[in-house]
C-alpha cells in the first residue's frame, strides 16, 4: 500500500522534530513550491552517500556526511556546532534553536591580515610634515614597521617599482602638495626605481638622493631630459652618489654642472651650492586674465632697405663683381690672379629648406622639376665647413679651411659648375658694402646675398658670399691683369633655394596675414630732380644690379641717356674709368640725342 505525499511530509516532520533538527512550528516545504505546474524540480541533494569530495574536506571540517550523522545523535547538535563555528572553509551556517539552548554564536578563527599598503600608508603618514610640506623617506629599511611586516622600500634588495611607485602615489595623495622630498641613504642603484617619481609628484621642488648608489647618467634620465619630467625642480642633491663623485675626481665638476643644468633647465641649487646662470630681466606672467582681444603684428617693427654701398665708390663693387662672376662660373683657374697670396677660402652648406620655402613648396613644385635632382653630396663630401654638423675633430677643421691663392683655386675646382645669372633679373641679388679697418688698413666689406643654377643638374640653389678686399698693389699680380682690388677672403654660404623676396624693400612679414601694400617712394616735394630720375626704369629691367649701377653713374656723370652709357661701358669692358675717359675724348663728337 502506497502513501500519499501528504502523509508523507507529516511523517519527516514528526521524526525530525523529535530529533530535534527543526523547530515546531517549522514546516516542510515541498521542492515544488516554486515551480508552477506542479512539475519536480531537480534536487541537487539526491543522497546522503558520501561524496568523493567529503574525503579532501574532512580534514579541514566536516563533511556533509558527518554533520547528517552528528545531527541524528543525542547531544550531537550541541558539539557539531562548536566545530562549526570554528571552521575558516565553507559558508557559516545557524541554527535558531540550537544557538538558543547553547548560547554560542559562529565567528572567525582569524583575524583579517593587514595590507600591505596600509602599512605603507601609514609609513608615509608618519614621515610626512605638512607645515613645512616636507616628506622624509630616508633610510627606509631600518624603520621597524617595516621589518616587522618584511616589506622591500625602494633600494631594498630584491625591490622593484612597484613598492617606489606606491609610495610615490601616496605621496600624490597628501595635502598641501609635497615640495620637498628626501629619499636619502636608501642604496637606491637604479634609477628605474624613480621612474614613475615624475607622474606622481610632477611639480616637486627639492629632491635629495644624497648617499645612493646611482653610477651612469643613465640613472639620471628617469627624471630628467625629456618633456614631463622634473620640470619645476629647483634643488638636487646628489652627494655621495658614484656618478657624482666619480666626476669630481676626475677633475668634470664643471661638466657634470652644466650637464646637469642642461637636463634640469629649472635648477638652481646642485649638491647644496648655487649654479650660475645668465638670465634676463622680463616681467612676469599677470594674474589679471586679459580679456580683450589685441592686434597681432604681421610685420616686423623695421622695414626692409634697400642694397647700400657707402664709403666707396660704387664703380669698385660693380667692376669686381661683373668680372669675378662670369670667370667664377666658366673659368675658376683664370680667378688665381684675383687672389691675394695668402687669401683664406672656405663654403659650408646648409642644407636645411627654408620656412618660407617649405611653405610655398619650391623644392617639390611641378613648375621647378630640376629641385628634385640636385645632390648635396657633391658639396658635403668635398669640405663643406659647416661647424654645426661638422665631425672628425680639428684636423676637419682646419683641412677645410683653404690657406693661398692656389689652395683657393683648387678647392673650387672640386665643387659643381654654377651659373651666375649676372645679366637677369636686378632684384635676384643683394648687394651691401663698406670699408672696415682705417688709414693704410682699409679693406672693403662685400656681403651678396642670390642665387645660382647648378650644373648639370639646373637646379636653383641660394646662396650668402662675403668678400673682404683691398686694393691692389701697382706691381702685384692682380694689378698687372687688370684688377684693382684683390680678394684676402672668401665664404661662400650654399643653402637651399629660397625666392628673393627676403631682401625685397618694403615691410617684412613676421607670419601669414593679408596683403601687404606696397608704397611707392615719393620724391620730395621742391627737390630738383637729378639726372637718375629721368632713366626710365624698363630701360635698366634687363641688366643686372652691378650692370645698373654702373649705367646710372655714366648717365648721372655725363648726362648721357641709357642707351649711349650703355654703348660705351660696353665698348670699355664695363670698366668706369674708361669709360669716362673715351667720353670724355668723344663727347665733342656727340648729337644731342645722345644725351638725356
Amino acid at each position: 500500500m502506497f502513501s500519499s505525499p501528504t502523509s508523507s511530509r507529516t511523517l519527516a516532520t514528526t521524526t525530525l522534530k523529535g530529533a530535534g533538527l527543526i523547530d515546531s512550528d517549522t514546516r516542510m516545504r515541498d521542492a515544488t513550491a516554486d515551480k508552477p505546474g506542479g512539475r519536480k524540480g531537480a534536487s541537487k541533494i539526491r543522497t546522503h552517500r558520501t561524496r568523493p569530495i567529503d574525503a579532501y574536506k574532512e580534514p579541514h571540517g566536516p563533511g556533509r556526511a558527518s554533520m547528517l550523522a552528528a545531527r541524528t545523535q543525542p547531544g550531537g547538535a550541541s558539539d557539531i556546532l562548536t566545530i562549526r563555528g570554528a571552521s575558516t572553509v565553507g559558508r557559516l551556517r545557524r541554527n535558531a534553536a540550537t544557538a538558543a539552548v547553547t548560547g554560542v554564536t559562529p565567528s572567525k578563527a582569524h583575524a583579517a591580515p593587514v595590507k600591505a599598503v596600509e602599512v605603507w600608508k601609514d609609513f608615509v603618514n608618519r614621515r610626512w610634515n605638512p607645515e613645512s610640506r616636507f616628506l622624509n623617506l630616508e633610510r627606509m629599511m631600518d624603520d621597524p614597521e617595516i621589518q616587522k611586516h618584511n616589506l622591500l622600500p625602494p633600494g631594498a634588495p630584491a625591490s622593484s617599482v612597484r613598492e617606489a611607485s606606491v609610495l610615490f602615489k601616496l605621496a600624490s595623495h597628501l595635502k598641501p602638495a609635497v615640495q620637498t622630498l628626501s629619499l636619502a641613504n636608501n642604496n637606491i642603484s637604479s634609477g628605474q626605481l624613480l621612474s614613475t617619481l615624475a607622474h606622481y609628484l610632477p611639480k616637486l621642488a627639492n629632491l635629495s638622493l644624497q648617499n645612493n648608489n646611482l653610477k651612469v647618467w643613465r640613472d639620471i634620465d628617469f627624471i630628467s631630459g625629456r618633456k614631463g619630467k622634473l620640470e619645476h625642480l629647483r634643488e638636487l642633491i646628489l652627494l655621495g652618489n658614484p656618478l657624482r663623485e666619480l666626476e669630481i675626481q676626475n677633475g668634470k665638476g664643471d661638466k657634470y654642472k652644466s650637464d646637469m643644468a642642461r637636463r634640469f633647465t629649472s635648477l638652481i641649487m646642485l649638491d647644496q651650492e648655487a649654479i650660475a646662470t645668465i638670465a634676463f630681466d622680463a616681467p612676469g606672467p599677470s594674474s589679471t586674465p586679459v580679456t580683450e582681444k589685441r592686434a597681432t603684428a604681421t610685420t616686423f617693427p623695421y622695414e626692409m632697405r634697400p642694397p647700400f654701398i657707402t664709403g666707396v665708390e660704387d664703380s669698385v663693387v660693380s667692376n669686381f663683381l661683373v668680372r669675378f662672376f662670369p670667370l667664377f662660373d666658366d673659368q675658376r683657374a683664370a680667378l688665381l690672379d684675383a687672389y691675394h697670396p695668402s687669401a683664406t677660402f672656405s663654403f659650408s652648406c646648409n642644407t636645411a629648406i627654408p620656412s618660407r620655402a617649405r611653405i610655398q613648396g619650391l623644392h617639390v613644385s611641378k613648375d621647378m622639376p630640376n629641385q628634385r635632382k640636385l645632390d648635396w653630396g657633391l658639396w658635403l663630401n668635398n669640405g663643406s665647413r659647416n661647424l654645426n654638423r661638422m665631425g672628425g675633430g680639428v684636423d676637419k677643421v682646419v683641412n677645410s679651411l683653404h690657406l693661398g691663392s692656389e689652395e683657393a683655386i683648387r678647392a673650387m675646382l672640386t665643387l659643381p659648375k654654377t651659373k651666375h645669372d649676372v645679366s637677369g633679373s636686378p632684384e635676384k641679388f643683394c648687394i651691401d658694402a663698406w670699408p672696415v679697418g682705417q688709414g693704410e688698413n682699409l679693406k672693403l666689406f662685400i656681403s651678396l646675398h642670390g642665387q645660382f643654377i647648378e650644373e648639370p643638374s639646373q637646379g636653383i640653389r641660394s646662396f650668402d658670399r662675403a668678400f673682404v678686399l683691398a686694393p691692389a698693389p701697382p706691381s702685384s699680380r692682380a694689378k698687372l691683369n687688370g684688377w684693382d682690388v684683390m680678394v684676402l677672403s672668401d665664404q661662400w654660404s650654399v643653402r637651399a633655394y629660397s625666392t628673393h623676396d627676403a631682401w625685397h624693400p618694403g615691410p617684412m612679414r613676421v607670419q601669414a596675414g593679408d596683403v601687404i601694400p606696397t608704397q611707392p617712394t615719393q620724391q620730395p616735394t621742391g627737390s630738383i630732380p637729378s639726372s637718375s630720375s629721368l632713366i626710365p626704369a624698363s630701360a635698366l629691367s634687363t641688366f643686372s644690379e652691378p650692370q645698373r649701377n654702373l649705367i646710372v653713374q655714366i648717365c648721372e656723370r655725363t648726362g648721357l641717356n641709357v642707351k649711349y652709357a650703355v654703348d660705351c661701358l660696353q665698348n670699355n669692358g664695363w670698366s668706369f674709368d674708361r669709360a669716362i675717359a673715351n667720353f670724355e675724348q668723344v663727347k665733342g663728337a656727340l648729337s644731342r640725342d645722345a644725351f638725356l
